[in-house]
């Protein structure tokens, strides 16, 4: 995606994103969409690395993601954020990708729930925050690719209830349970790598 010069940088910085799909859609100048392509293009590129976990698939797959932004921004009805609709864009985009490439992958835990009736019970957020860095990324590693997602947006994006059921078109209530159903599933992978061992050591 080539970024197109201007001598109206830190004019065009200035801009909301608004504005900038506004002008973008009424004068076609390829300007106002370079802006916004090097708002995003970092943070789209880190959500692609962090779900494809290869930095050539990552970098194709954000190119795929801004023409398929560029081809339905006249489709963006502002109900949510721009960055939350790009983040959706993208998330949909990087589990299509997922999916094609292992066609029986499983997506989310959904059989968590059935389990044991603990699954019912809410964890805290300790659960998740107090793993050493180096565990928990053997445990995100090895969860299902929709729970270590949801999982990220929660805890490493700092994404509202709204915003996560904004990217994954869920009720607020159905993603509360699936972040409890993949915390579970962490603390469950934590226990079979770990142990016993306290999570903070």
């Amino acid at each position: 995606m080539a970024v197109v010069a201007t001598g109206k940088s830190s004019t065009l910085a200035a801009l909301s994103d608004t504005q900038l799909i506004a002008l973008y859609l009424r004068e076609q100048d390829a300007r106002y969409f370079s802006q916004l392509y090097r708002r995003y293009a970092g943070k789209v590129f880190a959500k692609c690395i962090s779900m494809l976990a290869d930095h050539g698939l990552a970098r194709d797959a954000t190119q795929d993601v801004f023409i398929k932004i560029l081809l339905n921004l006249s489709k963006f009805t502002e109900q949510s954020s721009f960055s939350t609709w790009v983040y959706s864009i993208t998330y949909n985009y990087c589990i299509d990708l997922i999916r094609k490439k292992k066609k029986n992958i499983l997506i989310f835990s959904e059989d968590v729930g059935r389990i044991s009736k603990e699954t019912e019970v809410e964890l805290p957020d300790s659960v998740i925050l107090e793993m050493e860095t180096t565990r928990l990324e053997k445990v995100m590693e090895k969860l299902p690719i929709g729970d270590k997602a949801i999982l990220n947006m929660k805890y490493i994006d700092d994404m509202s209830i709204k915003e996560i059921g904004d990217v994954l078109n869920k009720t607020e209530s159905a993603i509360k349970m699936q972040i409890m159903r993949a915390k579970h599933r962490a603390q469950s992978l934590y226990e079979e790598i770990y142990g016993t061992e306290p999570i903070n050591t």
